[in-house]
């Protein structure tokens, strides 16, 4: 079954004056959050962007997908911190994202857990929504 989640953003002014408020609306896990031009293509000053939405995202996604390629082969973590690291170059756009992740996987060894944290960064659904940029992978064995 397939599921749909939602946010909103209202907007006020232009682009490098104005400002913004992200509300998550599925969820309301997270409170409503300031977005302008400058926390994004500058100092974040406290405010997200859309880049981090997408760190966000893609970490999450990751790990989801690296915990079910690593216990289907009969491993299953212990831990997996991830992170992401989206880049936006302004006038250009997000020029690529670089996953980190370090696991504590017992009994497995550092090359089949990098073979598994491939297929996990190729594979997951965020990846899959961001081919049309580089995504870049770090990752090691606790």
């Amino acid at each position: 079954m397939a599921t749909t989640r939602s946010a909103h953003t209202v907007w006020e002014g232009n682009l490098l004056e104005g400002n913004g408020a992200v509300t998550f609306d599925s969820s309301g896990a997270i409170e409503t959050q300031p977005v302008t031009w400058a926390s994004r293509a500058q100092d974040a000053n406290g405010k997200t962007s859309p880049e981090e939405l997408i760190a966000a995202a893609h970490s999450s996604c990751f790990s989801m997908a690296f915990s079910n390629i690593l216990t289907k082969g009969g491993n299953t973590p212990t831990k997996l911190v991830t992170s992401a690291d989206v880049t936006f170059q302004p006038g250009e756009g997000i020029t690529g994202v670089h996953l980190t992740v370090e696991g504590t996987v017992p009994g497995m060894d550092s090359e089949a857990f990098l073979l598994a944290a491939e297929d996990a960064k190729v594979n997951c659904p965020v990846s899959q929504a961001l081919k049309a940029v580089p995504i870049t992978l770090t990752a090691k064995l606790a």
